[in-house]
């Protein structure tokens, strides 16, 4: 029997079509209810320090308000309405606060570490121990053995956190949305390719004007920047992106005392915690272990791509001076110089390969590697989704046994947030009779379909797509049966980018890519010469592009370590100081990059972007061993499969990578795909 409210039906998989922002308040607050009135039983006396009796009822019961808070949250980065927006927020500080006092729960606390200090946790598990060990550490770092004082004031901050960074993502969406740009003169337009063109007119039309409706979302923006001639147009386009968020728009949308505010209370709630900044805090849990380990990393790398960077841009000056007439490069113009000076040096564009790369035909053949290397079997399934255009496949074994299912919403929408992620919608789980096998979310911000022909993705977007499931695949291909540990949780997080950056790699081999392809009109597969093209400029301008993830993560680390936000010097200031070392872009004054820079200041990336350079030190090194013994070697696939993905967090990371890899890793892999060493 189902539930009247779907957010508390758990009896199969989330009802996401029935979910009603009225829904909302109803199921959160009995879910919340019965979790406290369950608290109030596991901390008497009575209640045994066990496995059984104390850790796994507190564990299902949490699972269910995850599962059931986790609809919503999805819900509104992807189908956002004024009234789903105002239910979430409503219930945000009620969610935070149920968290902070589960953390701060001294019986809770004690009961742990009395399971701990049992004989029975030497006959647990090694997820279950895990389990047990993650969570004394965060009890630990949620404030448990904080005095009463300090407790309080830890759970006003951990709220106030959760409002602001919600607020970051809203009006960042809100200003995104905000703007846009009616073009009437198709001359405006030069060199934007006809596919983004087709978009702009249809948008345009559906407001009823005649046409071409410009935008910031990224199907839009990323083109127009790329091929359009019009040097007007792109600095506006540009202007109105980098300052989205800003004083240069709606005050009621500006970040800017939002990320000084989220800078103070995440250094004051490290030093409720014993420790001098959050990035020390947020480094406990993380393979670098330090600030001094992250920026040491960070800083050796910029040494290394530094000279290269620079040589990339100051040739990419004499291009466009000599070629463009472009007198000064400014930022406006990186990205159109750029792509006229990759097609002139390897005689292709990328509108050219996008021809290739038809949506379904990419989806079928990535699908098709997933199969060969690790055994499994990809098919269309059914459930209720979020949206016309989601789809929905299952994963099964060789015996026909469902392993997992993954829903793929791809296209961009206004009611949308921006980038790309993998989230979990279910969790694997041994319930008393069965296992609930894991579910998740797939998300991109692809251009949608127009008309009858599919959507053509750039080679770019098409890795965005393999790293987006190669998150989905270390979550649905887990063996942990503990949630806890099980898929993406407990991994490090610099360590969790490592199964989706190691899936990019499969986007540059032959092998793959010829299975994966065919011209939208002459149905021809990708041509061996111009893959050879593309093979020849995948190091083109690498130099400026890791720098610039260096620039993103150095401030990141600075603004959480040595940074004082009560200070004199603003935000903005540090990052000019970071970028004159750094930087080969200089950006105009105007520039407001931290009011947009979601992955710290609401995506939980805080003192923690550094990990996708750590992380693609492992994921280059684990395919290495993959170019040793095949591309597609199904042994090798099996085995990253069983001592990487369906481990999970239930063991250090480096023990996962050692056990696969046969030793520690080494960064000349990630040195050789980036160009910086010889292959």
């Amino acid at each position: 029997m189902t539930d009247a409210n779907p957010l508390l039906d758990f009896s199969g998989l989330p009802r996401y079509s029935s979910v009603r922002p009225e829904h909302v308040t109803p199921a959160i607050d009995r879910l919340l209810s019965e979790n406290r009135a369950l608290i109030t039983e596991l901390t008497q006396e009575r209640t045994p320090a066990s496995w059984h009796a104390f850790a796994q009822p507190l564990e299902n019961a949490n699972e269910r308000l995850a599962r059931a808070w986790g609809i919503v949250a999805h819900l509104h980065a992807v189908c956002d309405s004024p009234a789903l927006r105002e239910a979430y927020n409503a219930n945000l500080p009620k969610v935070t606060a149920y968290r902070t006092e589960l953390a701060q729960n001294l019986g809770l606390y004690e009961k742990l570490k009395a399971l701990r200090g049992s004989t029975e946790f030497a006959g647990l598990s090694q997820s279950r121990r895990k389990t047990l060990e993650n969570d004394l550490r965060d009890y630990r770092l949620g404030g448990a053995e904080l005095a009463s004082e300090q407790k309080q004031r830890f759970a006003e901050i951990q709220e106030e956190l959760a409002g602001l960074e919600a607020k970051y993502s809203e009006n960042l969406l809100d200003a995104t949305n905000a703007f846009s740009l009616l073009v009437t003169d198709r001359n405006d337009l030069a060199g934007v390719p006809e596919d983004v063109l087709r978009a702009a007119e249809d948008a345009a039309q559906r407001e009823s004007h005649s046409g071409w409706k410009i935008t910031l979302h990224a199907p839009c923006f990323g083109p127009v920047m790329q091929y359009a001639r019009n040097r007007d147009l792109r600095e506006a386009l540009y202007r109105a992106h980098v300052t989205r968020a800003s004083e240069f728009g709606k005050s009621d949308l500006d970040n800017t005392s939002i990320v000084v505010r989220e800078l103070l209370l995440r250094r004051e709630k490290a030093r409720l915690l014993g420790y001098r900044d959050f990035a020390e805090l947020s480094l406990v849990p993380k393979m670098a272990g330090s600030p001094k380990a992250a920026l040491d990393f960070l800083e050796d790398l910029a040494k290394r791509a530094l000279p290269s960077a620079r040589r990339d841009f100051a040739e990419l000056e004499v291009f466009a001076r000599e070629h463009l007439g472009l007198d000064t490069l400014n930022a406006w113009d990186v990205a159109f110089a750029s792509e006229e000076l990759r097609m002139r040096r390897y005689a292709f564009s990328e509108q050219e390969v996008k021809q290739y790369f038809p949506e379904p035909k990419v989806l079928e053949g990535m699908f098709r590697l997933v199969e060969t290397l690790y055994g499994v079997r990809i098919s269309s399934d059914s459930g209720e989704a979020w949206h016309p255009d989601v789809r929905f496949f299952r994963l099964s074994d060789a015996n026909g046994k469902v392993v997992g299912q993954c829903y793929f919403d791809l296209y961009s929408r206004d009611t949308k947030r921006g980038g790309a992620w993998m989230d979990e919608a279910i969790t694997r789980q041994r319930l008393a009779h069965e296992i609930s096998t894991p579910v998740a979310h797939l998300v991109c911000n692809f251009p949608a379909p127009i008309g009858d022909g599919p959507t053509l993705l750039t080679h770019e977007e098409v890795m965005t797509l393999f790293h987006e499931f190669g998150h989905g695949l270390h979550h649905l291909l887990s063996e942990i049966d503990d949630p806890g540990v099980s898929g993406i949780r407990g991994v490090e997080w610099d360590a969790v980018e490592l199964p989706s950056q190691f899936m990019e790699n499969f986007c540059w081999e032959w092998e793959v890519l010829a299975g994966m392809t065919r011209h939208v009109a002459t149905g021809e597969t990708l041509p061996r010469a111009l893959f050879e093209k593309m093979l020849a400029a995948r190091h083109f301008q690498s130099g400026m592009q890791t720098v610039r993830q260096i620039e993103f993560a150095l401030i990141d680390m600075h603004l959480h370590h040595d940074y004082d936000p009560a200070g004199g010097k603003t935000p903005r200031e540090l990052l000019d100081e970071i970028r004159s070392r750094v930087a080969v872009v200089s950006p105009p004054a105007y520039n407001r990059f931290l009011n947009n820079f979601a992955h710290v200041f609401s995506g939980g990336y805080a003192a923690g972007y550094y990990s996708y350079k750590w992380s693609e030190v492992l994921s280059a090194d684990a395919f290495s061993l993959f170019e040793e013994n095949g591309i597609l070697d199904a042994g090798t696939g099996a085995r990253f499969r069983n001592e990487i993905l369906a481990v999970g967090g239930s063991r250090p990371a480096l023990e996962s990578f050692v056990a696969f890899r046969g030793r520690e890793p080494r960064i000349d892999a990630l040195l050789r795909h980036s160009g910086m060493i010889p292959a």
